[in-house]
């Protein structure tokens, strides 16, 4: 590997993940991981989101040569039921209408590998207010385009944003890296950001 290429690789395509290690100061190159991400039966959210993070990393760090490959991966959990991204309108509108109002997790889970070993993985969990939801916000955020790769069907950096009364902890776990970690994490495998 060039000695002036990323010593960090993000296994994700998520434009959230990318702007957050980007306004962190990391240099990384991307390389999706491709996984499916399936729930297990019975499975907890927090355990879900960590055994995806764990897989992504290691899945890539298995088919390429890089000193560290970080992955995540983001659930929100309301009641024990785990949302994940809708499938499509009608699955947005049924999670937004289940938010309304409501006190929601947003857990984000990370992990990072290296020769298809786990070094580390930790999870990380906000709690989301929502205000009551009229009808016509959701039906606008939904032809917005904008619940669609996105937990739980919203986006905090987005025009999800009116949507939340309250969050416990924080925003950038919330928009899917909980960075603050994540870089500490990294600084103990060499990682720094330029």
């Amino acid at each position: 590997m060039d000695s002036d290429a990323p010593k960090l690789v993000l296994a994700s395509g998520s434009p959230r993940r990318r702007s957050l290690l980007d306004a962190a100061g990391l240099s990384f190159s991307i390389v999706e991981s491709r996984l499916h991400e399936r729930r297990r039966p019975g499975e907890p959210g927090e355990q879900f989101a960590l055994r995806m993070a764990r897989d992504k990393a290691t899945a890539v760090s298995r088919r390429i040569v890089s000193p560290i490959v970080l992955g995540a991966d983001t659930i929100v959990e309301l009641d024990g039921n785990v949302l994940g991204k809708p499938k499509d309108a009608a699955e947005a509108h049924s999670m937004l209408r289940m938010l309304s109002g409501r006190t929601h997790t947003v857990i984000t889970a990370f992990a990072i590998a290296h020769g298809g070993e786990i070094l580390e993985s930790a999870a990380m969990a906000s709690r989301v207010t929502f205000h009551e939801l009229r009808e016509d916000q959701i039906a606008a955020y939904i032809a917005s385009g904008d619940p669609f790769d996105k937990a739980g069907s919203y986006g905090i950096q987005d025009g999800g944003a009116e949507f939340i009364a309250a969050v416990e902890g924080t925003r950038d776990n919330v928009m899917g890296l909980p960075v603050r970690e994540v870089i500490a994490v990294l600084a103990r495998h060499g990682i720094e950001p330029v």
